[in-house]
C-alpha cells in the first residue's frame, strides 16, 4: 500500500511539473518567427496561385516549371489581390481582436467576416450566408446546415490562432473552437486546429517530424482527418523519398468526397483532410527546405496555392523571417508595405500586430512578458471534441434536375436520405440588390422559404438541401415566388444521398431510373 501511495506522488508529481513545463524565448526570436509566419504564408500562395486547382486528380509532372521572379509578389498584390484571400481572411479575424480583444465574443468575428466586401466560396459562403439570414455560430458552420463544412476554409485561415499561440497549441484550438466553427466542422474544423497546432509547435522546434506528429494530437483519433494524416506519416516511412507513392494512397484511399457538392462525383477536390495531406507531405518529404517544401504542395494539385501557403508560413515559423531564402524574400521586400486588398493592413502592420497579439496571449496563458523576453507555459496537444459532419449519409445518384419556366418552379423524385440541389441565383458582376423568394417542399410539405440573393458575395451557394431523412421515395418541389424579368435562377443537378454507399454500375442505375 506504501509503495502504491509514493507512486501515486511520484506521478502527481510528475504531472505537475509537466504541467508547469515552461520555455525562455527573446523577444527578437518571437518577432523573428511570427514575422516569417506571415511572409512565409504571402509567398507560398503567391508561388502556387498560376496552379490553383488546374491539376485536379493529378499532381503536376516534374517536367513542368513553376515559375518566380523578384516581381511577382508585388504584381499580384496590385493586380490580382484576390489571389490572397486567405490572408486577408486571416486579418479579418486579426482585426476583430485588435479592436474588441482577446476576449472578443464570436458574434463579432462572425458578423465582421459575414459583412466584409470581398468574395467568397464553399464554406466561407455557405457559413455567411447563414450567418446573413440569422444562422448563428456555431450553427452556421454545421453540416445540417452547410454542405461545404469539411471543405477547406477554415484551415486556410487559422495560421493566425497558430502564430498568436507560440508553444500554446491548446491556446491555438480554443481560438479555432470559436472562429472556426463560424463556417466548417469535423473534418473541415479540425484542418484548422492541426493548422494552428503546426505552427504552435514551430516555435518549439525545428525537426519538422516533431511538429508534424505531435500536433496531429490535437485532433480526435476517431476522426477519417487524423487517419488521413496518420496514414501520410505511415506511408512517408515507407517511401521516404517517394512523396508521389504517398500522394498515390491518398487518392486510391481518401480522395472521394461526400460532402462538398462540386467535389461529388467529380476530379476536384477541396476537402480539409486530402489538401492538408498535401501540406503535410509537403513538410515531411521537404525535410526542412523551404523551397523544397513548397514546389512538392504545390505539385500535388487540387488547391496549390492555399497548400504551400499553409507549408511556407509553417517553415517561416520555424525558420524566422531572417532566414528564409533571400530568393523568396526579394520579391516580398517590394510589397511589404501595401495593404492587403479589403484590409487597412500590410504585411509590415501585420508583423507588428501579431506580434503584440501573441505576447497578450501568452500572458493570458500563464505566461510572463519581460524587457527581453518572454515565459511561456509550455502546452502538450490535447484531442479536441469529436464531430463527423455527413454522418451516415453517401453520395448514390446524380440527377438532372431544370427549372419548368411556365410554373417557375422545379420538382424531381429520389429514393434515398437526403438531396442537394447545386445551382444559385448570382452573377460574377451583378450590381442587382434583387432576391427571389422561393419555398422547398418536401413530399408536399412546405419545409423552408429560402431566399436567392443576385448578389455574388451574399448569394446562397447551393440552392437547396435536406440530410437525415427517412429511408425511401420522396418528392422535392421549388418554387419561385416573385420572377424577375431582369434576373434568373440556375439549377444544374441534384445529389442524392443513401444510407449506404453503392458501386458505380448501381449509382449509374440509381440515376437512369430518376
Amino acid at each position: 500500500m506504501k509503495k502504491l501511495v509514493l507512486f501515486s506522488c511520484f506521478l502527481f508529481a510528475m504531472q505537475s511539473m509537466q504541467a508547469q513545463k515552461t520555455i525562455t524565448i527573446s523577444k527578437n526570436v518571437l518577432k523573428d518567427k511570427i514575422k516569417g509566419g506571415w511572409a512565409g504564408q504571402t509567398i507560398g500562395v503567391t508561388f502556387g496561385g498560376p496552379y490553383e486547382f488546374r491539376f485536379q486528380g493529378t499532381f503536376i509532372g516534374d517536367y513542368q516549371p513553376l515559375v518566380w521572379n523578384d516581381s511577382l509578389v508585388k504584381h499580384n498584390m496590385i493586380d490580382n489581390a484576390g489571389l490572397y484571400d486567405d490572408l486577408y481572411m486571416d486579418l479579418t479575424f486579426v482585426d476583430v481582436f485588435e479592436k474588441y480583444g482577446l476576449n472578443a465574443p464570436v458574434d463579432s468575428f462572425a458578423n465582421a467576416f459575414a459583412n466584409a466586401g470581398y468574395m467568397l466560396w464553399h464554406a466561407n459562403q455557405a457559413g455567411r450566408y447563414n450567418i446573413l439570414n440569422g444562422i448563428k455560430a456555431p450553427q452556421s458552420g454545421a453540416w445540417q446546415n452547410n454542405p461545404h463544412a469539411d471543405c477547406i476554409d477554415y484551415q486556410i485561415e487559422s495560421d493566425f490562432a497558430g502564430l498568436m499561440s507560440p508553444a500554446m497549441p491548446n491556446a491555438a484550438s480554443a481560438i479555432s473552437d470559436k472562429i472556426g466553427h463560424i463556417m466548417n466542422y469535423g473534418d473541415g474544423w479540425y484542418g484548422g486546429i492541426y493548422v494552428g497546432a503546426m505552427y504552435a509547435l514551430a516555435f518549439t522546434s525545428s525537426d519538422i517530424n516533431y511538429v508534424v506528429n505531435n500536433a496531429l494530437e490535437a485532433v480526435p483519433k476517431q476522426s477519417e482527418f487524423y487517419q488521413c494524416i496518420h496514414d501520410v506519416i505511415e506511408w512517408h516511412k515507407k517511401y521516404p523519398t517517394d512523396w508521389k507513392q504517398t500522394w498515390l494512397g491518398v487518392q486510391q484511399k481518401w480522395a472521394n468526397d461526400i460532402g462538398c457538392p462540386d467535389g461529388v462525383f467529380a476530379p476536384f477536390n477541396i476537402d480539409a483532410k486530402v489538401n492538408a495531406a498535401y501540406v503535410t507531405m509537403g513538410l515531411l518529404y521537404g525535410g526542412g527546405d523551404f523551397t523544397k517544401s513548397m514546389e512538392i504542395a504545390t505539385r500535388c494539385g487540387q488547391d496549390a496555392d492555399c497548400n504551400p501557403s499553409t507549408v511556407g508560413g509553417i517553415l517561416g515559423a520555424v525558420l524566422g523571417y531572417d532566414k528564409i531564402p533571400a530568393y523568396w524574400k526579394k520579391s516580398l521586400a517590394q510589397a511589404e508595405d501595401i495593404d492587403f486588398k479589403y484590409t487597412t493592413m500590410s504585411l509590415n502592420d501585420v508583423y507588428e500586430i501579431g506580434y503584440k497579439h501573441a505576447l497578450q496571449n501568452i500572458e493570458r496563458n500563464g505566461g510572463k512578458v519581460n524587457a527581453d523576453n518572454v515565459v511561456i507555459k509550455v502546452q502538450q496537444p490535447v484531442a479536441v471534441k469529436f464531430e463527423k459532419s455527413f454522418n451516415g449519409q453517401y453520395p448514390v445518384a446524380m440527377a438532372p434536375v431544370k427549372w419548368n419556366t411556365a410554373k417557375d418552379e422545379l420538382s424531381f423524385d429520389f429514393d434515398g436520405i437526403g438531396f442537394v440541389i447545386k445551382g444559385d441565383a448570382s452573377q460574377w458582376d451583378s450590381k442587382s440588390t434583387y432576391v427571389f423568394d422561393t419555398e422547398l417542399y418536401l413530399d408536399g410539405k412546405l419545409i423552408e422559404t429560402p431566399k436567392l440573393p443576385v448578389s455574388f458575395t451574399t448569394r446562397r451557394y447551393d440552392l437547396a438541401w435536406k440530410y437525415q431523412l427517412p429511408k425511401g421515395k420522396h418528392s422535392v418541389r421549388m418554387k419561385i415566388l416573385n420572377p424577375s424579368m431582369d434576373n434568373s435562377v440556375r439549377a444544374f443537378e441534384a445529389i442524392i444521398y443513401s444510407d449506404k454507399p453503392v458501386d458505380g454500375i448501381q449509382a449509374n442505375m440509381n440515376a437512369a431510373k430518376q
